[in-house]
């Protein structure tokens, strides 16, 4: 490891115990090939595979101990309900007490089962009796035919635009107060009437594109901030079909609903025309999304803040998921107020943490030296963890985004992740890491969720 971050010494970068891990499995005799396949809804899968030592020679734990982590990536980058165990009696048996009601991942298999509404499991199978592979692949219309509405739901204001063979001819940007409302007839209502406003302007609606924070699958909100102070029973009853009911108002026509952070980077690729783009956001959590080498999206939930990034046990714990060594604690907010406190730096108790954030943001414009040291720590922290997403997503292109890199540290952040991770990950260096400037990282948000819909 040629770069260790100054006030975080213990960071152990998970690529790094993948690479340490295939060079010594490489060097025994007794291996075997381990397959782990994840499904989620309608069937879509994706399939992992890894040499790892024999069960019962002596490497059962260090085995588990990886391959735990990567299952735990698994589920938070693509999704799913059901784990398949192929190669290993251990890790299966293992697994499959973790994600147990009352096991160490319980958080996780209880999130995903309602995500996916489906109960959570993990299966033990030979290799013949696998589920053939199916992708998900959500086509999307750059031409932007016909006559469209994109919506971007957002937590303070919602945006929306009406596009006719490609041409925006009316755009709005309209406050609003989702997070506090209980009653989800407000959220419906606002929505509703953005997106009569975008048909007024348009002789007919032929397609709706929805861009919103949380996850969705089949269009149905599963999980989203938006409707936080909704009961659950109103959730079901009212929110989780909203956006496909709001498009039986304007004849039932082809809707797709996707993550915002997918949007955005779908954004990212129509502005760099091109694909293999991650757009990552750090701002309160940690955001994302993706366009694939056909410029389309995966059906993936790309949740990124919980997906592990450090090896270490001993690293902070999320206080939400459980769990220790995840993205949330080295790319948001919560990174930046870690670091700082490690640093030995004492903030006001009744500082909100984004208010923390401003504090350092403002020593560090003013040449503050462990302000600073906490910006080129987080491009430590990046560089490694890119080539760890890397090793699940084909990149070309990463997008940062968030409040996080605004200003001087941003391009602390971008200068050393540039420079770890070309130092070492040489088979990298093609990824281009850029932050847009602030136009681009507003505009074409809505107008990119009205590509979504296939006419």
């Amino acid at each position: 490891m040629k770069y260790i971050p100054s006030l975080d010494k213990k960071f152990s970068p998970l690529i790094l115990k993948i690479r340490e891990f295939n060079e010594l499995v490489k060097k025994n005799n007794e291996t075997n090939n381990l397959t782990i396949c994840l499904e989620r809804n309608q069937g879509y899968n994706y399939f992992y595979n890894i040499d790892i030592f024999k069960d019962g020679t002596g490497h059962d734990e260090e085995n588990y101990d990886l391959v735990e982590r990567i299952v735990k990536s698994l589920l938070w980058i693509v999704g799913g309900y059901k784990i398949y165990v192929c190669g290993s009696n251990y890790i299966y048996k293992n697994l499959k007490e973790a994600y147990s009601e009352k096991g160490s991942r319980a958080f996780d298999a209880d999130f995903m089962g309602n995500v996916y509404e489906n109960k959570f499991e993990v299966v033990e199978c030979k290799k013949e009796e696998l589920p053939e592979l199916k992708v998900e692949k959500v086509e999307l219309n750059s031409n932007l035919n016909g006559c469209r509405i994109g919506f971007d739901a957002g937590g303070s204001d919602r945006k929306v635009s009406a596009v006719v063979d490609g041409e925006v001819l009316f755009s709005d940007e309209t406050v609003w107060y989702p997070k506090i409302n209980a009653d989800p007839e407000y959220q419906y209502q606002g929505i509703l009437d953005s997106m009569k406003k975008a048909a007024s302007y348009m002789p007919r609606v032929d397609a709706i594109g929805v861009s919103s924070a949380g996850i969705y699958v089949d269009n149905k909100i599963m999980v989203a901030s938006l409707f936080l102070k909704v009961s659950k029973e109103d959730f079901n009853k009212r929110v989780k079909t909203m956006y496909i009911d709001i498009a039986k108002e304007f004849g039932d026509v082809p809707l797709v609903v996707a993550n915002d952070g997918d949007v955005t980077a779908l954004a990212g690729a129509m502005e760099l025309k091109d694909n293999e783009v991650l757009g990552i956001a750090m701002g309160t959590s940690e955001a994302a999304g993706y366009v694939d080498e056909e410029g389309k999206l995966k059906g993936w939930l790309n949740e990124l803040a919980f997906v592990p990034v450090d090896f270490n046990k001993s690293a902070m714990v999320d206080e939400w998921s459980g769990d220790y060594g995840c993205g949330v604690k080295y790319f948001s907010q919560d990174g930046v107020i870690k670091l700082a406190e490690l640093g030995g730096f004492k903030f006001d108790d009744d500082l909100a943490p984004a208010q923390k954030l401003k504090v350092i943001q403002k020593l560090n414009d003013e040449g503050d030296k462990l302000a600073n040291e906490i910006f080129e720590n987080i491009g430590i922290y990046l560089g490694y963890t890119l080539a760890y997403y890397c090793h699940f997503y084909k990149i070309k292109h990463v997008l940062l985004l968030g409040r996080v890199v605004s200003g001087k540290g941003g391009n602390t952040i971008l200068d050393v992740a540039k420079k770890v991770l070309h130092d070492e990950f040489p088979e990298y260096s093609n990824v281009n890491i850029i932050m847009p400037d602030e136009k681009n990282r507003r505009v074409g948000q809505s107008i990119a969720a009205a590509s979504l819909p296939k006419i």
